[in-house]
């Protein structure tokens, strides 16, 4: 019987000594300048294949954003399959997509990511109610990201209407933690952006439970307070997302070793900010 998901990513972000999740968002307004050159579809393999060849040494996931993809027609759907098939399963492979629908919609989702494209995860919306993930809380091998605080600037508009149990989002986190305890395929984003719900994540959570954290560079968020903050008493369950930092470091000649050292250079602060943090939790706890 497959293991976990839970305990799969434990095991990588353990193997792999890193924190960091590259988000691999393609944008073709801001292709390196070598890569113009070529045909679009050229273009778009070559770009994949450069970044993930420059910073594969220093990862623990890879999230590709699915309208980045769907830019590009048949041609980037192919693309994604071949780039999660490219990464294999040392890595995790994130879908971003933030899907929420019916549960036959749902399951559609599932086996189309899982199965027909290759990833490991995806990232969900809870808006249209709990029942709609059950098609995810089934596949135990596999695992979903539910967003509950995003690091737009309009997040607050629905996120942090109050309830009796706090601002909105405190109730999918709290929810999110119920269902990985049943199913150990659960997490949650929460954006950088927002350093104080990072923390109170992490308290709502306890330890074990990942969170995906996206906004770091680009968006703003502080990359110090989120490993702070994000981590559990072991230093891990925490992807710190970075794209465009990462991905357009350079437009110019060595645009993938650009990419590459940019790379590096995330996850060795990274894996410095993380040292000692979950000892002095736990020891406060």
């Amino acid at each position: 019987m497959p293991g976990r998901f839970q305990d799969r990513v434990d095991r990588i972000l353990t193997q792999r000594r890193s924190l960091l999740c590259v988000g691999l968002d393609p944008d073709p307004a801001r292709m390196p300048r070598p890569l113009k050159k070529l045909p679009e579809r050229r273009r778009l393999s070559a770009f994949g294949d450069g970044i993930l060849k420059a910073t594969m040494p220093h990862t623990a996931a890879y999230k590709m954003q699915l309208a980045c993809y769907l830019r590009f027609g048949a041609e980037g759907i192919a693309e994604l399959a071949r780039l999660a098939k490219a990464i294999g399963p040392t890595r995790l492979r994130i879908l971003d997509l933030k899907a929420n629908d019916i549960g036959n919609t749902m399951r559609l989702y599932r086996d189309s990511a899982f199965r027909t494209l290759g990833f490991d995860c995806v990232t969900l919306s809870p808006w249209l109610g709990w029942e709609t993930l059950q098609p995810f809380l089934e596949d135990r091998a596999h695992g979903f990201f539910l967003v509950a605080h995003s690091s737009n600037p309009g997040a607050p508009d629905f996120q942090e209407i109050p309830t009796p149990r706090g601002p909105l989002w405190h109730a999918v986190v709290g929810e999110i933690r119920a269902m990985a305890e049943r199913s150990g395929n659960a997490g949650v984003v929460v954006g950088a952006t927002y350093e104080d719900a990072i923390r109170q994540t992490r308290e709502i959570l306890g330890n074990g439970v990942p969170i995906l954290v996206p906004g770091v560079g680009a968006q703003g968020g502080t990359l110090a307070s989120t490993v702070r903050e994000g981590v559990d008493a072991r230093g891990r369950a925490l992807l710190v997302s970075a794209s465009r930092s990462v991905l357009y470091a350079s437009s110019g000649p060595d645009w993938a070793k650009a990419a590459g050292l940019e790379a590096e250079r995330l996850s060795v602060q990274i894996n410095q900010l993380r040292a000692g943090v979950g000892t002095s939790r736990a020891t406060r706890r």
